[in-house]
């Protein structure tokens, strides 16, 4: 199974697809991860929200002056504390993103996209 995976990679990898899951990004950024521990929530949303802030900023940028910044950067920070923050609560990045489709999903079903609130 190991040599297969492995093909797989290297088939993935020559055609610049990306290969790595939520999971695995979620593992890898918290090699990456310096900060305080005793107030992580705290400081992981404070980051989030500024980073966040960041991606705006570059977009209003994009908007006034046509010309194309690095937003993807931004929107990996983004990712970053997205990922700590769910390290920080024991889930995993990676069902917290097909729990998210599974929401949206079935609010699709049910007409109840549009609209605001948490229970539609």
């Amino acid at each position: 199974m190991k040599k297969l995976e492995e093909e797989a990679r290297k088939f993935m990898q020559s055609r610049n697809i990306s290969i790595i899951t939520a999971d695995e990004y979620q593992r890898k950024a918290g090699e990456t991860a310096i900060y305080p521990k005793k107030e992580a929530l705290p400081y992981l949303s404070l980051g989030l929200v500024s980073e966040a802030g960041e991606v705006a900023g570059k977009i209003k940028k994009l908007i006034r002056d046509g010309t194309q910044s690095d937003v993807a950067s931004e929107i990996g920070d983004v990712l970053w504390y997205c990922a700590m923050l769910a390290s920080e609560v024991d889930v995993s990045l990676g069902k917290i993103m097909e729990s998210n489709l599974e929401k949206l999903n079935d609010r699709k079903q049910r007409g109840k996209l549009q609209g605001s609130g948490d229970t539609r």
